[in-house]
This record gives structure tokens, C-alpha cells and sequence, in this order.
């Protein structure tokens, strides 16, 4: 077995990866090609990668044009210790108003833990208002372990 296939995580391992963390870089494509890359909380929707951002955010004007992304989600300081998860995928715009308040509860909810949700309503509904969900619909995931190196 190479190492590349040693350190691989199964879809399991990558499903308790995701559900485990918080934040990711997300990058888009801006309109000269060049990436842009950002730190964004996300949440989880039917285990795809979900997140919500004010509609004229440069990744939201950038995921109109071009909704291709790369969400990478990664932990560890030390090489043996290296973590990680790249989703590449097509992020689908959620226009139903009910779904993105419900994606924005469910950022709040792993951005805030143990708040209870009638304190994160009234700021998800008045953030929402000007903000637009997607859902990365994945099309590779590239996944690395370096704990099983040793």
C-alpha cells in the first residue's frame, strides 16, 4: 500500500471529520481567474457542506458567475498530527427563505455551542435577511490523516 493510500480517510472517518469542525476556507473564482479564498463557519445539510454569506459578498457575486469551489477543512500543527479534508464541488444557491434561515441556524448553532436556540433566532432572522445560502454539491474529496503514518 503507497502512503497516499495509508493516509486516506474512508467516508466514515471523512463524515465524523466534517461534523467535528467548524470552519473551512472556502475558494471561489474571481471574474479575472484568480482564487479567492476566505475562512467561513459552516453547518451540515443532508452531510453536504453548507454556508451562508451577505449577497454582495465577492464569493457570492464570484458564485454567480462560476459556482465551482474548493472548501478546505483541516486541523493539526505538527506534521504527524496533519488532518484534513478537500471538497471540491459546485455550490448550489438555496433560494427557499425557510432553508437558508434553517442553514443559518444550523452555522449559529456550531458557532455558538450551548447557546440555546431562542437566543440565536432573533440574530440568524435579522442577519438572514440579507444573506444567501448554498450547499456544495461534491464532485472529489481528497482526504489525508498523518496520524496513521506513525
Amino acid at each position: 500500500m503507497n502512503q497516499r493510500a495509508r493516509i486516506a480517510m474512508s467516508d466514515d472517518d471523512v463524515t465524523a471529520f466534517l461534523e467535528s469542525s467548524r470552519k473551512l476556507q472556502l475558494a471561489t473564482i474571481n471574474a479575472d481567474g484568480t482564487p479567492h479564498l476566505v475562512t467561513m463557519f459552516y453547518g451540515l445539510a443532508d452531510g453536504d457542506i453548507a454556508f451562508w454569506t451577505y449577497a454582495k459578498a465577492q464569493k457570492a457575486r464570484n458564485l454567480s458567475r462560476d459556482p465551482r469551489v474548493s472548501c478546505l477543512v483541516e486541523t493539526g500543527d505538527d506534521y504527524d498530527q496533519l488532518r484534513g479534508v478537500l471538497v471540491y464541488g459546485t455550490a448550489r444557491r438555496v433560494d427557499d427563505r425557510d432553508r437558508v434561515m434553517d442553514i443559518g441556524m444550523t452555522i449559529a448553532r456550531r458557532m455558538t455551542p450551548g447557546v440555546p436556540d431562542d437566543l440565536l433566532r432573533p440574530y440568524v432572522e435579522k442577519t438572514g435577511l440579507k444573506r444567501v445560502a448554498y450547499v456544495v454539491e461534491r464532485t472529489k474529496v481528497v482526504s489525508w490523516d498523518h496520524r496513521r503514518l506513525t
